[in-house]
């Protein structure tokens, strides 16, 4: 049929357009916030790629959820702005019309998001939990950064490094700080490299330098050059904390029987729930008042989205703490927004005169 082929080929184009710019959007953010980190020294810069791919896994069902939203709302509301409605409602397709190609248009959509939300969102956070814990057992080394003074955690040293060569392997100027029985020592070295000895510890080697040490507020200071230099690294011992809520697979989630695993179940199925009821709310919320302006619509549907999100997470956190049974759970905000679009709906029905002899149709 011309009509759902129509609508189910815009319903695509503008989602693939509109995932692209929300992909953007928080990648872009992700980047920044990890580059910042990686920035002061408290990342190593190759475990951004690594950490960026957990984040977007995370964030991928409320993307996918946000996606389909606007790509209905949108789609419709264009079709409202260019008089494509009217010509469709006089050919006899009605509001119930549209609900049966937006569903399928969503609800294979809504089936991807709820894997994710069930089984990819928490891997992912476990997964990435359990790289920071291996990131915080590496060596102050793999941290540094060039340009940027490193201390190490106990404290007793400083770390510089001008710039690494094209592989990241061998650094140049180096500069090390440490105190030591209560004198002050500084190392400088026109390049280094790292080496594991037999017994797997780490040393860093510094080439052409020299170490100048001596008692601080006093006269009394050495010089000695060198050819070759090692200063052994200690690596960080981090005791691994357990899995969080978040982290947790749904299934254990649902034999736990607690309240913070009833309240995270519920949130992870809040998702793909929320969408489809989004997107029959985006059918009669598409409707757009020349009097408003164009983009009255959009601003309406973008502050419901924020609401419903926000009262799925204050309920979340309600019924972690026991506020609210777990029988309640999320469900109320589901039903007050499922009320809402029927009501939507009925508005729109009796707000043009056509439209209650088209629906019966």
């Amino acid at each position: 049929m011309l009509f759902k082929r129509s609508l189910l080929q815009e319903l695509v184009t503008t989602a693939i357009g509109g995932f692209m710019v929300l992909f953007g959007i928080v990648i872009a953010q992700r980047v920044a916030y990890y580059i910042g980190i990686a920035a002061k020294g408290s990342l190593a810069s190759d475990a951004i790629n690594t950490l960026l791919g957990f984040s977007m896994l995370k964030f991928l069902p409320m993307m996918l959820s946000l996606t389909l939203f606007l790509a209905v709302l949108l789609t419709l509301s264009r079709w409202h702005r260019d008089s494509e409605m009217v010509v469709w409602f006089s050919s006899g397709q009605g509001l119930s019309s549209w609900i049966r190609p937006v569903l399928t248009f969503g609800v294979p959509v809504i089936v991807v998001i709820t894997f994710l939300s069930l089984f990819v969102t928490p891997w992912a956070t476990n997964k990435g939990a359990e790289f920071r814990d291996q990131l915080k057992s590496r060596d102050e080394l793999s941290s540094i950064s060039p340009g940027v003074f490193k201390e190490s955690r106990q404290a007793d040293r400083v770390f510089f490094v001008e710039s690494f060569d094209e592989l990241g392997n061998i650094v140049k100027n180096i500069f090390v700080q440490s105190m030591q029985h209560q004198k002050l020592g500084i190392i400088v070295a026109a390049r280094g490299h790292r080496e594991t000895a037999e017994n797997n510890d780490n040393f860093l080697v510094m080439q052409n330098g020299r170490r100048y040490e001596g008692t601080p507020n006093t006269a009394e200071y050495s010089i000695t050059e060198f050819e070759r230099y090692a200063i052994r690294i200690e690596p960080a011992e981090v005791q691994q904390q357990p899995p969080n809520t978040q982290s947790k697979s749904s299934l254990d989630l649902f034999n736990e029987h607690s309240l913070d695993s009833a309240a995270e179940l519920q949130w992870r199925l809040a998702i793909p729930i929320s969408a489809f009821v989004l997107i029959l709310l985006a059918i009669p919320l598409s409707f757009v008042d020349p009097r408003s302006g164009r983009s009255a619509n959009l601003m309406m549907a973008l502050l419901i989205y924020i609401v419903y999100n926000n009262l799925l997470s204050i309920l979340q956190a309600w019924l972690a703490q026991g506020k609210i049974p777990t029988m309640v759970g999320l469900w109320p905000v589901h039903a007050f927004f499922l009320l809402l679009t029927f009501w939507m709906f009925y508005r729109r029905l009796f707000q043009l005169p056509f439209l209650p002899r088209l629906w019966r149709k």
